[in-house]
């Protein structure tokens, strides 16, 4: 069985690459809010406003899904320029007022705190202390126009502010030119489950010998198992998931080594 080749060494030192390069970039931010130094992981100094929607009646409110918790971005507590925040669950239907504002081309394409990317053109936005990812409804108080977004991203860290809106929620919200509007949020939906996994066991440039390989780690274990065709880079990556982070990936792992099979990278959704 090919097993160990030179392709899915190299797979396997972009992904750990990729995942340094993510998590010293994070850092980086973070470390930038705490100590409020003039250095910044942006490319632009202030922030600006995107390419506009020309047509705003397209935007759609983002569609509310079972989701787990984030692998990233939840940690029980964090400290913001000298104040503590508690990440804290909230129960559908829970309620709070204050200013909505939004961001834009500044932080366009860079990570989030739960580790995907942000686009000005998406439906979410960033809150303090909901649990990522959470689904909420903004509702200005002064016309009753609404908008649902998805939440995946921490801040605003502005006294009064509660929500940081993306450009694309902004726009459907009308408040991208006047910058923030006092608000209802309510929240729709939070984390269903504990933070999920995925095990990659190895990346092939054989497609029968990944289909072997997944045949035999769907022998030996409970959890789905997936191949994923890389045209780009002509792999195959076969994974394990998503398996509940913790006691699970764990089992997982000892069942590989039992049957002398690769350590797997663990991988977070976003990271796939």
């Amino acid at each position: 069985m090919q097993t160990h080749t030179q392709d899915n060494a190299v797979e396997a030192s972009t992904l750990v690459t990729k995942r340094l390069i993510l998590m010293i970039s994070l850092l980086v931010c973070f470390s930038t809010l705490v100590t409020g130094c003039t250095s910044s992981r942006y490319k632009h100094a202030q922030d600006f406003v995107p390419n506009p929607i020309l047509d705003p009646s397209v935007l759609v409110d983002a569609k509310i899904k079972p989701e787990p918790l984030s692998a990233m971005g939840n940690p029980k507590r964090y400290t913001v320029w000298g104040k503590e925040y508690t990440v804290q669950h909230r129960p559908v239907g829970a309620l709070q007022e204050g200013l909505a504002s939004w961001y834009g081309m500044k932080f366009h394409g860079h990570a989030t705190s739960n580790g995907e990317i942000y686009d000005v053109y998406q439906m979410t936005a960033a809150h303090k202390t909901l649990p990522l990812p959470s689904y909420v409804k903004v509702t200005r108080k002064d016309n009753n126009e609404s908008v649902v977004v998805r939440v995946n991203d921490r801040g605003p860290f502005h006294q009064g502010r509660i929500i940081d809106l993306s450009y694309a929620a902004a726009v459907k919200l009308g408040i991208n030119k006047m910058g923030t509007a006092e608000v209802l949020m309510e929240v729709l939906s939070t984390p269903h489950t504990g933070p999920q996994k995925w095990l990659q066991v190895s990346a092939l440039s054989n497609p029968d010998a990944a289909e072997t390989l997944k045949n035999k780690l769907q022998s030996i274990q409970t959890w789905p198992v997936k191949v994923v065709h890389d045209s780009l880079k002509k792999l195959y990556r076969v994974r394990i998931g998503p398996v509940p982070d913790g006691l699970e990936t764990e089992k997982v792992n000892q069942t590989l080594v039992e049957q002398h099979l690769p350590v797997p990278l663990k991988l977070a959704e976003h990271q796939l």
